[in-house]
């Protein structure tokens, strides 16, 4: 498992982006080794608007990549590992994923994600 990115929860994409970039950091949906995700809420009351409004802009989740989704969940759920939801999602790029709760986690929210194909 290594890190495929870190999904950060942001008031404003675009705000966001100038910010990292002053950095020296790349922002992009390119598959690279791991890289920044930027979540701006698209609604009052999505998950993302929830979240900022609770905790403020920041670190929203840790994304492990893996080779075999299916098996790193049946292998969790035997461990006793809690599942946000134990339905594995499509992302919008196809690629599959599914969150541990952060009880599980030492308080982070893991996602755990397979590439497309």
């Amino acid at each position: 498992m290594k890190i495929d990115h870190l999904g950060i929860a942001v008031k404003s994409l675009a705000a966001a982006k100038a910010i990292y970039e002053k950095l020296g950091l790349s922002v992009s949906s390119e598959e690279t080794e791991s890289r920044l995700e930027l979540l701006q809420p698209t609604s009052e009351n999505s998950t993302i608007a929830k979240f900022i409004a609770k905790r403020g802009e920041g670190l929203h989740h840790v994304s492990l990549r893996v080779p075999d989704l299916r098996a790193a969940v049946e292998r969790l759920k035997n461990d006793g590992v809690r599942l946000v939801s134990e339905d594995i999602k499509v992302g919008a790029e196809g690629h599959r994923y599914v969150f541990v709760h952060p009880s599980s986690a030492a308080g982070v929210l893991l996602e755990l994600v397979e590439a497309a194909g």
